[in-house]
């Protein structure tokens, strides 16, 4: 059973409400489509499940929706809430912009709360520099200075070393695309022989032994264009869409999203639009994708996100389970980063017993 957020890689939580699918605190399921997706409680993210037993939990949400009293709905769209604390999002058949705007509205709108509440708390440190300061020993100037350079120094370290995103290219390769990578990657434009794509810049093999003033010098790239774009975009952009949106960007980048069935369309004239706008560009690399407009940006990131279902559920499953199994094993390595050993061991022995 799968417990931990492909995207975010926290773990799910569990109910007791829906014996056939125990995890999750907020269930999305569409009877008529036979999907059902977990919503993270933490990024609002979507997690479709691959599992078998998929069909027998689904008829489980349905009559747990239909017998609760405490639920709100539109015609095609309703939100239950279950004594035992568990939400249960009902599809019918919405038009595709009233699901685009109600599937992504509340992870677009978390992320912009987030920002605010970040924005806030820094600003509120930086107000406790002159109180802070004297009581160091230091003068307000200088303590200014030695938080800026901590917080640069880190910001710094941060942008280059994490890994934000580990796509493939066209020959399977695997690519680690760091936070720095990932708002350097450029949007290429199509050719008469190939369709759009991106240039990525991504971690080398001996980044890992670099120090970390080194990290982010003479980066490789690689160029990857189609379906594997498509993948990679999907990793890439919820890292640059961070930042979340308004409701007024949000309906915007819902128009955008559903003006046309196939996402390669939409991708296709996102970037020969990008290549025009001179803002959209940087010091002649090209049209970077973290510069296009922010709506675009949302735009892209729903299309993308709803082909790797399409993919998934036309029968590329394998890639879904690999995708949750890789999810499974960074959250078990994060669990593990800061146990000592000796617990670590003892949990495994418990495990086997």
């Amino acid at each position: 059973m799968y417990s931990t957020c492909l995207f975010c890689h926290t773990r799910f939580g569990a109910n007791e409400a829906i014996e056939h699918f125990s995890v999750g605190r907020r269930l999305a399921f569409d009877g008529a489509k036979g999907r059902l997706w977990v919503v993270c409680r933490k990024c609002e993210r979507w997690n479709l499940t691959p599992v078998e037993e998929r069909w027998e939990a689904i008829e489980e949400c349905e009559r747990s929706f239909r017998e609760t009293k405490l639920r709100v709905s539109t015609d095609q769209i309703g939100l239950a809430r279950l004594s035992e604390g568990l939400e249960l999002v009902r599809i019918g058949k919405p038009q595709r912009p009233e699901f685009a705007s109600w599937r992504y509205g509340d992870q677009f709108g978390r992320r912009r709360r987030k920002t605010i509440i970040q924005g806030a708390a820094m600003f509120a440190g930086g107000a406790t520099i002159p109180f802070l300061g004297p009581a160091l020993g230091l003068s307000l100037g200088g303590a200014g200075s030695l938080i800026s350079h901590f917080a640069n120094a880190g910001y710094y370290v941060y942008q280059r070393k994490y890994v934000v995103a580990r796509v493939r290219d066209s020959r399977g390769n695997l690519l680690r695309v760091s936070t720095f990578g990932a708002r350097q990657t450029v949007m290429l434009v199509p050719t008469a022989t190939e369709p759009w794509g991106l240039r990525i810049m991504h971690r080398g093999v001996a980044d890992d032994e670099l120090p970390w003033w080194h990290l982010g010098k003479n980066q490789p790239q690689t160029d990857i264009r189609g379906e594997d774009a498509m993948r990679a975009a999907a990793q890439l952009l919820p890292g640059l869409n961070a930042g979340g949106a308004s409701t007024k960007q949000i309906k915007a980048a819902v128009v955008l999203a559903t003006e046309h069935e196939d996402p390669a369309v939409t991708f296709d004239r996102a970037v020969r639009l990008a290549v025009t706008k001179p803002a959209w560009k940087e010091y002649g690399k090209g049209a970077m994708l973290s510069g296009i407009s922010a709506e675009l940006r949302l735009a892209l990131e729903m299309v993308s996100h709803e082909e790797s279902e399409r993919r998934a559920l036309e029968g590329e499953l394998y890639l879904l389970e690999e995708a949750w199994r890789e999810a499974e094993e960074i959250a078990g390595i994060s669990d593990d980063m800061f146990l000592p050993e000796d617990i670590s061991k003892r949990l495994a022995e418990m495990k086997r017993n």
